[in-house]
Order: structure tokens, then C-alpha cells, then sequence
């Protein structure tokens, strides 16, 4: 066993694939960085809320007002050196910290793709993108190699097959496959389509896109892994990706998905794509064409990292399971929900009225949320206990500040959930400012009164 690995860790591949993911990748993030900015997302969703939604563990992240700019610059900045592969190592780290902290600001804001971008820009760290078609490379030609360990670019190929298939093990749930929600009332939505959009308000056809739906996340990523299918597998990325960017808003989440997939192909191809481009850009290709061959030393610092990624790996492909630890419809109770690649399960809405009661005099006032939060942020608190329970730590210390003794915070609040009859959600008699975050359940969420059977 132990010599199978070593024979697997001291296997080559032509470091263009690395490098042409690189270059796609970086390019990507500073699209994504200009293209929020542009939006003027920044000012609405950062700078001007009073109050922003925290992660568990990260309540110290906070939006530096004006200067928010500045990290998005920065994040900017190292995107483009990541691409052209300048002062990799500091670009990449840069890049890393500076996203991650921007999504950490607000989980208001959460997305599944922005995780993903924090993971591969994490695992890209370890990696030496830079070892060709690089400044650096072009630079210094002792950090120059045509060819790398196998496992730097099949790492990212693991963490890209772990997204689809387990998006794909999510949707095999009673309501995606059986009552095809929440398709059944998403598709209709977009019934002005032209060509398709009559047959998105048909029952068959909501039901036919589940089913394609769970279908093909669970097979692209091998698709993309064989010679023979990989073709196939990529057409159908495009087509997936691009009709979903049709009917929903889902941002650049189908094009980073496309691109990404582009890792698959042989290094042939990502050679070719880069002689192209520096040939266009009249830069000598020469001499980052040796035989140059980075083996796997094994000493300690190597060592070290192949360890530190092995356990970083097997804790993604443990860490979506983690809701089996909890009790409930995890649907309801969105206890595990996060960060698991449960992509567009859902159609969730809710209504939460707070009110907050003086310990002592028992006055009481009912919350007007919206002089607290935006209208996003009402919509996303209103059906996440989570959401509920550090809106409602705020109005504590909110009323607490205005005289009022040891503030208590009661929510009146109902739920609908895929096409159901809005239901309780919140237990109306708890008073959640004396209640904390932690990761135990939370037991003041009424317990769901159907059944979604399902992973």
C-alpha cells in the first residue's frame, strides 16, 4: 500500500495543465471582483448596512466602511498576479485571505461557488502553478519545470468531482425526484422564454429537468475523467450551465463552473491553448520548454504538505455529512445545510415578527425590521434560525443601549417550505436573547410535520 502511494506521489504530468488553470482562474476572479463593482454591490451589500450577519467563530470580521474598497482592489490586484503567475506564492496567499474575508463579512451574501473559490484559491497555495508560462518561471528558470507531480493538478480535479457528485447525492431527496420541487415552481417563472418557454410551465417538464438535474451531477465528473466521454462530458457542462444561467440568476457561478472543467482535458490541449496566447502576445515560449521534471522529495517538508492536503481532502468529503449529526428535516432546520454543495434544493420564504419585552416593566415593542436591516437581509433572516437567533442578540443589546432591563426577544414566525402551507417555525415562548450559537441543535425550532425522505 505504502509503495502504491509513493509510486502515485512520484507521478508526472506536463505542468501546462497547471499553469492553464492558473491563468483561467485568475482571469475568472478578476471578473468576478470587476463585475462587483460594477454593480455598485459593494456600497449596498458592505458599507451600507448597520448590520451585518456573522459566521459562527468569525464574529471579529468586520467591513472596513470606505476602505472595503480597498480590499476589493487588493483582491483585484492578487487576482491578476495569480493569472500571470507574478509573485505566485504572495499573489495566491493575497487572494485567498482577501476573498475569503469579503465572504466571511456577511453570510448574508453565501454562496456555494464563493466557497468553492475559497477552497481551490486554499489548495492552489500548495501548488506550483507557477512553474511554467509564468513570470516568475520566465523570471527565474531554476523554478521552472514541464513537468509536475500528478497529484497538484488531480487534487483540483478531486475537489471539482466532489462539488458535482455530491450536488447530484443532495437532489436524490422525495421532493426533487418525486414531487419535482422547487422546479415545479421556479421553471414557470421563466414560462416567457422564447422556444422553450411554453414547456417550462408543463408538469413533464419540471419533473424531466429533476431527473436530469440529480442525473447528471452525479456522472459528469466521470464523464470529464474518461478519454472517450470527456467531449460528451464538456458539451454537456456548456449546455447545463449555460441554460441554467438562463433561467436563473445564479451570477458567475456557470461560467467559473465551465472554465474549471477546461482541467479535465489532456495537457495537449492546455499546451496548445498557451503557446497560442504567448505567441500572440510575441513572448518566447522556449524557455519554459525543458526536461525539466520536479520529482516528489520525500522529506519532511514535503511530507508535511502531501499530509496536510491528504487531511484536508478527506475532511471535505466528510464534512457535507456532518446534518447527520443533528435531529429534524434538515431542509427546515438548515443545521449542516451550508457548505455541503446543496445546490438550488430549496424554495424557502418565511415571515418573523420580533418583539422585544423590558424584564421589569414588561413593556413591550414590536420590531419594524426593516429599520435595521435591508430588504435582502430581512428576506434571507426571515427562514434561518440561525439568522434569527443574532438579529435577535442584536435587538437585545440594540434596546439594552436605550434603557430598556435585560431586554427579552420573542419571534412570531412562519415558514413555507418547497410548495407547502407556510407553517410555525419558531417556538413563539422562547426567549432567544438568553439562548447562544453553538453547534448543538437547536431546540427551539418546531419540529416539521412532514417527511422528505432522502440524503
Amino acid at each position: 500500500m505504502i509503495k502504491a502511494f509513493k509510486e502515485y506521489f512520484n507521478r508526472t504530468t506536463e505542468t501546462a495543465t497547471l499553469a492553464f488553470f492558473r491563468l483561467a482562474f485568475g482571469l475568472m476572479m478578476l471578473f468576478s471582483i470587476v463585475r462587483f463593482l460594477s454593480y455598485g454591490w459593494v456600497e449596498k451589500m458592505y458599507i451600507k448596512p448597520q448590520f451585518h450577519f456573522t459566521f459562527y467563530g468569525f464574529e471579529w470580521v468586520k467591513p472596513f466602511g470606505n476602505f472595503t474598497y480597498v480590499l476589493f482592489f487588493i483582491c483585484g490586484l492578487s487576482a491578476i498576479m495569480v493569472a500571470i503567475g507574478y509573485k505566485y506564492r504572495i499573489a495566491i496567499i493575497l487572494f485567498f485571505l482577501s476573498f475569503t474575508y469579503i465572504e466571511l463579512i456577511d453570510k448574508t451574501t453565501y454562496l456555494n461557488h464563493y466557497y468553492f473559490i475559497s477552497l481551490v484559491s486554499f489548495i492552489m497555495i500548495f501548488l506550483p502553478a507557477n512553474a511554467a508560462y509564468s513570470v516568475d518561471a520566465y523570471r527565474n528558470n531554476k523554478i521552472t519545470f514541464q513537468k509536475i507531480p500528478a497529484w497538484t493538478v488531480d487534487v483540483l480535479k478531486l475537489m471539482l468531482g466532489i462539488v458535482y457528485f455530491y450536488a447530484g447525492l443532495a437532489k436524490l431527496n422525495s421532493d426533487w425526484l418525486f414531487e419535482a420541487q422547487p422546479l415545479k415552481m421556479w421553471l414557470p417563472m421563466s414560462g416567457g422564454m422564447p422556444l422553450v418557454g411554453s414547456y417550462l410551465r408543463e408538469n413533464w417538464a419540471h419533473y424531466f429537468f429533476s431527473w436530469c438535474g440529480a442525473l447528471y451531477d452525479l456522472t459528469i465528473p466521470f464523464l470529464l475523467l474518461y478519454r472517450r466521454t470527456r467531449i460528451l462530458g464538456f458539451v454537456l457542462v456548456v449546455v447545463f450551465h449555460v441554460f441554467t444561467k438562463m433561467l436563473f440568476p445564479i451570477g458567475v457561478f456557470p461560467y467559473v463552473m465551465i472554465i474549471s472543467t477546461l482541467i479535465f482535458f489532456g495537457s495537449g490541449f492546455h499546451k496548445k491553448v498557451l503557446q497560442q496566447l504567448f505567441t500572440w502576445m510575441k513572448v518566447d515560449t522556449s524557455r519554459f520548454e525543458n526536461n525539466k521534471v520536479k520529482t516528489q522529495e520525500y522529506n519532511s517538508v514535503n511530507q508535511f504538505k502531501l499530509g496536510f492536503i491528504a487531511v484536508f481532502m478527506a475532511f471535505q468529503l466528510l464534512f457535507p455529512f456532518r446534518y447527520l449529526l443533528y435531529p429534524g428535516e434538515l431542509f427546515w432546520t438548515e443545521e449542516g445545510f451550508r457548505f455541503s454543495w446543496r445546490v438550488m434544493l430549496m424554495e424557502k420564504s418565511g415571515y418573523t415578527q420580533f418583539k422585544v419585552v423590558d424584564a421589569i416593566t414588561k413593556k413591550a415593542i414590536h420590531i419594524d425590521n426593516s429599520l435595521f436591516l435591508t430588504p435582502f437581509q430581512e428576506k434571507q433572516m426571515s427562514f434561518q434560525p440561525d439568522f434569527i437567533l443574532e438579529y435577535a442578540h442584536y435587538l437585545h443589546n440594540y434596546y439594552k443601549d436605550l434603557g430598556y432591563n435585560e431586554p427579552e426577544v420573542y419571534v412570531e414566525s412562519y415558514v413555507a417550505l418547497n410548495g407547502r402551507l407556510s407553517r410555525p417555525y419558531i417556538d413563539p415562548k422562547i426567549n432567544l436573547a438568553q439562548e447562544n450559537e453553538s453547534f448543538k441543535p437547536k431546540y427551539w425550532i418546531l419540529p416539521f410535520t412532514d417527511e422528505i425522505k432522502g440524503l
